[in-house]
């Protein structure tokens, strides 16, 4: 693949050839310890390079929480700087899960750490909040589409304090979920196989038959697993847009961890499941 191409066909390609599947890695330290590793920054890059080395090389898409990362300041930094790295060198793409949002030159600043190709976390998409005004990301927009990145927006989450904003009614009557779908379905207008700006839908929120998905992008699906959701509820949640779904798992495969062949077993079963519910 070239490097030029856009993230939405970058995207279709490798869940294509590896499986609709998206493997969080979340450091966190309940998980540390149950992997039998202290707390600290050797634990955290113990954790990381276990994961990277047994998974890289077959799942199509990873997404570090980079919260987990900094807490440790800039020695975790350095730890996701070359997880990131060689994720990608291994052909897996890296969506970084900061969830960044802010206006003018923050929000440009922002961009330019995460999907300028010279940056030493350079990923292949970003998570970002709209909830400043979908117009505040537009420094994230046009960097992530000269770059040949994507971008995550927060939709419809799967955090129950999430429907306060995201199913809140404006004058118009569409919610402003709702609204955040239909400016991404904008930016994807035209794109083959897929655009490039997806969102952020919950695999645990039911039937959303009253929103459309179909925006000809990614639809980014965390709850899948230690949340509840499982892969065979995906065709009741996103309905026709399951091909486009990318099921995010965390925990469901991290707890197996740190035997790698486990690690990568239960990543295989995950993306089975999801492959056969979805018809890919």
């Amino acid at each position: 693949m070239s490097p030029l191409e856009p993230f939405g066909a970058r995207l279709r390609h490798a869940m294509d050839a590896r499986g609709p599947l998206c493997v969080g890695i979340d450091p966190h330290g309940s998980l540390l310890s149950a992997w039998g590793l202290n707390d600290d920054v050797a634990g955290l890059e113990r954790f990381t390079r276990t994961v990277v080395d047994a998974l890289a090389g077959t799942v199509a898409v990873f997404k570090p929480q980079s919260a987990f990362f900094e807490r440790f300041g800039s020695r975790g930094i350095a730890v996701l700087e070359r997880a990131v790295a060689d994720l990608r060198d291994a052909g897996a793409l890296v969506v970084m899960d900061a969830k960044r949002g802010d206006i003018g030159s923050t929000m440009a600043a922002y961009a330019e750490t995460y999907l300028r190709k010279d940056s030493p976390l350079f990923s292949d998409a970003l998570t970002v909040s709209p909830y400043l005004g979908y117009g505040s990301l537009r420094p994230a927009v046009d960097l992530a589409r000269e770059s040949g990145a994507g971008l995550f927006v927060l939709a419809l989450t799967s955090n129950p304090e999430g429907a306060e904003v995201q199913r809140a009614v404006r004058e118009d009557g569409r919610t402003i979920g709702a609204t955040m779908l239909a400016h991404l379905a904008r930016e994807n207008a035209g794109q083959t196989p897929m655009g490039s700006f997806g969102a952020v839908v919950g695999a645990t929120l039911g039937d959303l038959s009253s929103y459309d998905l179909d925006i000809n992008g990614p639809l980014l699906a965390p709850g899948i697993g230690a949340q509840g959701a499982t892969p065979a509820d995906l065709p009741g949640v996103f309905g026709p847009a399951v091909r486009n779904v990318v099921p995010n798992v965390s925990r469901g495969v991290l707890r197996h961890g740190p035997d790698a062949a486990a690690l990568r077993d239960a990543a295989r079963r995950y993306a089975d499941e999801v492959r056969a519910a979805a018809g890919a």
